[in-house]
């Protein structure tokens, strides 16, 4: 169980992880609106977030000497800048804008993400108490109650940028929290990393990449599947991002209880089968309703992978190259986060967009099928020798 002190060592980072659920889950369920406001098709609206996503893969990979920089400051200036930056997409009159502006916006949560995965792993190692999945339960609360809240002012005929502005005074309040940072900069020296540990952290970082591709995906575009391919409405279509949310974080609070009895790698493979069967059921639906069932059964399953790889390469890596490893490991992890949408908009354009949900169940089982068992094989090997 968490108690009140961890909840209270680990509230800077838990408020940076609450504001990024906040932030894209309104982005998620604004997807038909801004869509429709800058004119585009499904493939174009792909380009213009894979546009973003290298914007954002830079951040990460300058996090951590941004992070040496500001020190205590980061996740505070992170958060109030994220916050801010949000509402310049809602502006946007066509791609040409939107993009770069997009780009902006999420190279901040990107830099964000890394430093308070870092901040996590790190009160995780200092108080030997397990957090991962708490925080990331936390994230996806908040998006989907954005989600929700989102969709209902969208249908009332508020704007995407007054929505934004909405969750950037929300935002303000986090940012308070966030300021109280006391966590050690990420330390990114190179000879912290061993061979084994690259090897761990390229594994790990492909479960984390196909994990977060198929929870991003289908947080941009289930909205857009409930609306367009099955004729619900705005709220209708909201309920797909919020129901995504509403499972990913009971799945991820529940995840801790199943480590207890099972290991972290036998969950995983369950995990994102699980998934992958929600994927496959959301694809094909031919209603509402089913298609709501296949979201919440692909949330309860792709909850727990991020969460899980990122705790089994902060556990098996030494003290020193635990922080660095978080920050590599989130740099090939997330790049899964923000190809995903974009990659969805690519199979859409060519085959369908249930299809393109169908494409992420079979990502998924990868992760059953290869990468879990190369991982549990890595970790009897380390043992053995």
């Amino acid at each position: 169980m968490i108690s009140r002190d961890d909840i209270r060592a680990a509230r800077a980072p838990l408020a940076c992880f609450l504001t990024l659920g906040l932030l894209w889950g309104a982005f998620a369920a604004q997807v038909p609106g801004i869509k429709a406001a800058i004119a585009v098709s499904d493939g174009v609206f792909g380009l213009c977030l894979l546009f973003a996503a290298l914007g954002t893969i830079v951040a990460m990979w300058l996090a951590p000497r941004l992070d040496g920089r500001l020190g205590r400051h980061t996740l505070a200036l992170l958060s109030l800048a994220a916050g801010g930056l949000f509402l310049l997409p809602g502006l946007a009159s066509g791609p040409l804008s939107f993009a770069p502006l997009l780009m902006l916006a999420a190279a901040s949560t990107g830099a964000l993400d890394v430093v308070m995965n870092a901040r996590i792993s790190g009160v995780e190692a200092a108080r030997g108490r397990p957090l991962m999945n708490f925080a990331h339960a936390v994230f996806s609360m908040g998006y989907a109650v954005s989600a929700l809240v989102a969709g209902l002012l969208r249908e009332q005929g508020w704007p995407p940028v007054a929505v934004f502005g909405l969750i950037a005074l929300v935002n303000l309040v986090l940012v308070r929290q966030a300021a109280g940072d006391c966590g050690a900069p990420i330390d990114d020296t190179p000879d912290t990393q061993g061979p084994a540990a690259q090897g761990l952290i390229l594994l790990g970082g492909l479960v984390i990449l196909i994990g977060f591709m198929a929870e991003n995906a289908t947080e941009g575009w289930s909205a857009l599947h409930l609306e367009r391919s099955l004729g619900g409405g705005a709220a209708e279509g909201a309920m797909g991002p919020a129901i995504l949310g509403v499972t990913m974080a009971a799945g991820r609070l529940g995840g801790q209880a199943l480590v207890t009895r099972f290991s972290e790698i036998t969950v995983l493979a369950l995990a994102a089968a699980l998934a992958a069967c929600g994927a496959f059921t959301a694809a094909f639906a031919t209603g509402l309703a089913p298609a709501y069932a296949g979201f919440a059964v692909l949330g309860l399953g792709v909850s727990v992978v991020a969460p899980m790889a990122f705790s089994y390469v902060g556990r098996n890596v030494g003290n020193r190259a635990r922080t660095a490893a978080i920050a590599r490991i989130s740099m090939i992890g997330y790049t899964g986060f923000f190809i995903g949408p974009p990659v969805m908009g690519f199979i859409s354009e060519a085959i369908g967009l249930g299809w393109s949900f169908a494409a992420m169940g079979l990502a998924l089982l990868t992760i059953t099928f290869l990468l879990a068992p190369l991982l549990a094989t890595r970790h009897r090997r380390r043992h053995a020798g």
